[in-house]
């Protein structure tokens, strides 16, 4: 499969026969190089720059002129349009709308969620678009545990979710989002978690495409967790060494 520069959302990974639970056991620990670094934003980053940004590190990344990196953040209210998203699919564009050239749909990222981009060079870790995605999963679930909240996947829908038994019989709610797109084989884009936003703002879209009613959009205070961002940081960092390594 040539990744020059493919976007890969979960439309591909759900046609294959692999289950991407069984995909995320494999390993992506480094062969070789420097561990990846890590920023985090102080402040709300707006989402042309932050596309600049990662755009320019990705390429310094695929000729050896920097390390990998995991960057933090959190973005002004907008919503982003990924390769599959449906323009139906956008039912009130409060918010700037941004096409991300991602893999998957209409996402929501505003304060309260943290966003982590994750710039990986696949070649000296694993050249292998299904398992990374599955892996970014894994990332998600492992950092929700350390609260205790049990994330899950889905082989049929996008992103991870949380079981919500009070709200009816197979009622769940998703809490992470992901979406990938490779140049060269470095990664761009990555995860988000549902830490304290606006729940209200993801209104204006259909998220991710999911349209069953039983199916909606948590966070971690939502849940009653009184989670700080620095709390998710910190077990972010101790689930990218579990599954990631360095």
């Amino acid at each position: 499969m040539d990744a020059d520069q493919h976007d890969y959302g979960y439309p591909m990974v759900n046609m294959l026969q692999e289950r991407r639970e069984d995909l995320a056991l494999t390993s992506f620990f480094p062969r070789s190089g420097p561990p990846a670094e890590w920023r985090v934003a102080d402040s709300p980053v707006a989402y042309q720059d932050a596309v600049e940004t990662m755009e320019k590190r990705v390429a310094d990344i695929a000729t050896g002129n920097a390390p990998e990196l995991v960057w933090l953040l959190e973005h002004p209210p907008l919503y982003t349009s990924g390769t599959s998203a449906k323009a139906a699919d956008l039912l009130d564009a409060r918010f700037p709308v941004f096409a991300a050239g991602r893999g998957g749909q209409f996402t929501y990222h505003g304060p309260g969620q943290r966003v982590v981009y994750l710039m990986l060079d696949l070649k000296r870790r694993r050249p292998d678009v299904r398992a990374y995605v599955a892996s970014l999963e894994q990332f998600t679930i492992r950092t929700l545990a350390a609260f205790n909240v049990r994330g899950e996947r889905r082989e049929d829908r996008v992103g991870v979710w949380v079981a919500r038994p009070e709200k009816g019989p197979a009622y769940e709610d998703k809490i992470g989002a992901i979406g990938v797109r490779l140049k060269r084989w470095v990664s761009l884009h990555g995860i988000s978690i549902n830490v304290e936003p606006d729940l209200a703002h993801f209104s204006g879209i259909v998220p991710c495409g999911v349209e069953d009613h039983r199916y909606g959009v948590t966070s971690l205070v939502d849940l009653g967790l009184p989670v700080t961002m620095a709390d998710v940081d910190v077990a972010l960092k101790q689930a990218f060494r579990d599954v990631f390594g360095a």
